[in-house]
């Protein structure tokens, strides 16, 4: 993965870490949307949101997902599943500390998924967390965090001609090592 990743990031146009992020509802209807890798280790793959939003709720309710890399200019793809847990409090405020200063404020002033009167009333709470953290330090909110999904299943998936792609699929095993099998394009 680390070997993808790193040409992606060299070659494609856009976003690069963005991933698609697959969740289940209580009533068992998925849910999808793209939030962006911002770390990866031997433990997993780590994102960062709002822990109001609906994904944290789904992934508190059911912690379990479903990542999905789709690098277009280099015809390949990773998808990946696995069990979800939190990141510790000093890894969310490390990377809640490096981010730019006025996507640390928008963390404090959205209410991430929930409904709004129009784009003014972010904007009055955008200027109203702004004018409160003025040149200070702004802390990492209690209501955001991040989370790893340790993967049990990855599969990499390169464009082939005539529509004869290469897959391959790995599986973790009981023993914590990896099996590995070709697939059917």
């Amino acid at each position: 993965f680390g070997q993808w990743l790193e040409v992606a990031t060299k070659t494609e146009p856009n976003d690069p870490t963005a991933m698609t992020l697959a969740t289940v509802g209580a009533d068992g209807m998925p849910s999808a949307r793209m939030v962006l890798l911002k770390g990866h280790d031997a433990l997993g793959f780590v994102f960062y949101t709002n822990l109001g939003s609906q994904k944290a709720r789904e992934l508190a309710a059911h912690p379990k997902a479903a990542l999905l890399f789709h690098w277009k200019s280099l015809q390949r793809q990773v998808r990946i599943q696995g069990e979800v847990t939190p990141v510790t409090a000093a890894e969310a405020d490390a990377y809640f500390a490096s981010r730019a200063r006025d996507s640390r404020i928008g963390a404090w002033a959205s209410k991430q998924s929930q409904p709004m009167q129009g784009r003014w009333e972010l904007e009055q709470r955008v200027a109203k967390f702004a004018l409160k953290f003025g040149l200070g330090e702004i802390p990492r909110p209690e209501f955001w965090s991040g989370f790893r999904l340790a993967p049990s299943v990855i599969e990499f998936w390169k464009s082939g001609a005539f529509r004869l792609h290469d897959r391959v699929r790995l599986e973790r095993r009981p023993d914590g090592g990896w099996g590995q099998a070709p697939l059917f394009p």
